[in-house]
């Protein structure tokens, strides 16, 4: 019987799709353990979009938190995501980049899956030397996309290249959760013929409804490993469910490498995180056709339609969407991963609200048309759009900017001195010296108890309240009543 193995995004993926990255450390620790002792090939903690994220609104040290879930985590590998750039939305320095892989490595960090956002084989030969370097496995993303380019043949060559590169494993990467049973079927193939023996994981969403179809059907085609996650951090656009998954895989004749017992209170501690919170639950959603159009993640458009309320303009998000199609095409393509589906949604948006097509152009783009971003980027965009960007004179002001490069001395002269140590340093370069400096005043993270102890979350909660000095509480035939200074 052939085994199908799981990478647990619970922790990474799933706050991330579902979430906005709004996990605390708190919710990770009491459950970390029974995750560690599932089975897991892999389990992913962090990205480098946490990094902001932690600090600036959560309050919460990113370093803390690897450090703390390490501790609980021995047996299975914690893995990083980065993309090509560690800040994702602005070219970063290389000094801070191998920095932040270090650190990742001293703080409990074993694995790195690395994406570029255009599959260009020579940034991810670089990222892939870099991880080596500090001692990370690397494993690569080879990211779907639907468009006139992205045809098997692209798939082919894209995994060929892959395959001489360094790696410990290969990732077909969905992010958009556009694959479908049929798409799947073609493409999955393609990829094993062509990376050289080189194990090869599966990762897709939930976005269009297929994912758990799609994953079943890799493993039909001889994948041997597949990304979930555990509910109520599944499925909505996020990864497959690990119960769904391992289920339907073992009907199919397959044995799941996973101890489903262990992880189910995991599912219960989350699910009454979520309740009392208010956060979303992830649910099985219906089949998007049009999802494949416009390709927009599920993430983003929940964004998108929070800014638009904000400006009275919801009604404009239909519109959006379709302008994003159009400007994704003029832009030659791009794969609608981070940063180029914000980069592309961003402009449509501009375009629609404005009623003029590129009357404003963001920064991001004229250095996407400039080159800035790969040549790759810049040789696809229609010859039309890019003569209209690039005549403007802020695309000639930008023409002459070159992404500097300091050292790592250079780096720590600029955010606080010799005194600074790198995880700090790190943080000030993510966030800002002042939000570090508001995230270490704050109070400590908050704990939270196991799902199974909700009554002594409760009273622990109530008791730290300024405002409450007499607490009565009443269930079936138990009764307690607590006082400020005493209890009776």
């Amino acid at each position: 019987m052939n085994e199908v193995h799981f990478v647990d995004t619970t922790l990474r993926d799933g706050p991330q799709s579902l979430w906005a990255e709004s996990m605390r450390t708190g919710m990770m620790l009491p459950i970390a353990s029974r995750i560690d002792r599932a089975g897991f090939e892999a389990i992913e903690i962090i990205a480098t979009t946490f990094f902001k994220k932690c600090v600036r609104e959560l309050r919460e040290d990113p370093w803390e938190r690897l450090r703390l879930v390490s501790q609980q985590i021995t047996k299975t590998p914690l893995r990083a995501i980065r993309n090509r750039y560690t800040a994702a939305f602005h070219i970063t320095p290389r000094s801070i980049s191998n920095l932040w892989l270090e650190r990742l490595v001293a703080n409990g960090v074993k694995e790195v899956r690395i994406s570029d956002p255009s599959n260009t084989i020579s940034y991810l030969q670089g990222q892939v030397r870099d991880a080596r370097n500090a001692g990370l496995k690397p494993i690569i993303n080879l990211i779907f996309s639907i468009s006139p380019k992205h045809s098997d043949e692209y798939y082919a060559q894209k995994a060929r290249d892959v395959a001489r590169l360094d790696v410990a494993c290969i990732c077909l990467k969905d992010p958009g959760g556009l694959l479908t049973p049929e798409r799947t079927r073609t493409l999955v193939p393609v990829v094993l013929e062509n990376t050289n023996g080189i194990p090869v994981e599966f990762h897709t969403h939930c976005t269009m409804g297929l994912g758990t179809q799609c994953c079943l059907e890799a493993i039909k085609l001889g994948i041997k490993t597949v990304d979930t996650a555990i509910p109520p951090l599944a499925d909505s656009s996020s990864n497959p469910s690990v119960f769904n998954v391992a289920r339907n895989a073992r009907a199919l004749g397959y044995a799941p490498a996973i101890d489903e017992e262990m992880i189910k209170p995991v599912a219960e501690h989350f699910t009454f995180i979520a309740k009392r919170e208010g956060l979303p639950i992830g649910r099985p959603v219906e089949y998007d056709h049009y999802h494949q159009i416009h390709q927009v993640p599920g993430g983003m458009i929940s964004n998108l339609r929070h800014q638009l309320s904000k400006l009275g303009k919801e009604e404009k998000l239909g519109e959006i969407l379709e302008e994003t199609g159009r400007v994704r095409a003029e832009l030659g393509y791009p794969i609608m991963v981070t940063p180029y589906s914000q980069f592309v949604g961003t402009q449509a948006a501009i375009n629609v609200i404005l009623g003029e097509r590129y009357k404003e152009v963001t920064d991001e783009v004229i250095q996407y048309v400039l080159g800035l971003w790969g040549e790759e980027e810049s040789s696809s965009v229609d010859p039309d759009i890019k003569d209209k960007i690039l005549s403007r004179s802020r695309a000639k002001e930008m023409a002459q900017w070159t992404p500097p490069e300091p050292s790592l001395k250079e780096m720590r002269r600029k955010l606080g001195g010799r005194g600074v140590s790198d995880d700090e340093l790190l943080l000030r370069y993510f966030a800002g010296e002042d939000e570090v400096a508001v995230m270490r005043a704050a109070p400590p993270p908050r704990d939270y108890v196991s799902a199974k102890s909700p009554l002594v979350a409760l009273i622990g909660e109530l008791t730290q309240r300024t405002d409450c000095h007499h607490i009565y509480i009443r269930k079936g035939d138990l009764s307690l009543y607590l006082e400020k200074g005493g209890s009776s």
